[in-house]
């Protein structure tokens, strides 16, 4: 019982976590709308992510572009902008993720991610 908390613990934890790092790239960069429709937005991206790669990941290169592309449609497809603004408010969201992180740590809350933002 208490591993299914801690799992629940950290999937709720990483989820907004990279609900922060999108709304801060929003915020930034778009139309920055609440943070729940970007903890909303880091979470179909996490399963676009997982799709994607499940899909395409076997191929060298072109897995890894197509996976990045699908979760770049999903943050395009939440919020205004083109291509270039979606990925700008990806690497603004792995910029603030990547913080809030480190700030946890600092504070010996180890070990989470942040859900919906890749590399973190």
């Amino acid at each position: 019982m208490v591993a299914l908390l801690d799992s629940v613990i950290v999937f709720v934890v990483s989820a907004l976590v990279g609900g922060i790092g999108i709304h801060v790239g929003a915020l930034v960069l778009s139309d920055a709308r609440s943070y729940e429709h970007a903890v909303w937005t880091a979470l179909i991206g996490a399963l676009a992510w997982l799709i994607a790669s499940a899909l395409f990941g076997w191929l060298p290169l072109l897995g890894t572009v197509l996976t990045y592309l699908a979760y770049l449609g999903v943050i395009k497809w939440r919020y205004k902008g083109g291509w270039i603004t979606a990925a700008g408010i990806a690497l603004v969201g792995w910029l603030a993720a990547s913080l809030v992180l480190s700030l946890l740590a600092g504070v010996g809350l180890g070990g989470f991610s942040a859900l919906g933002i890749p590399g973190t």
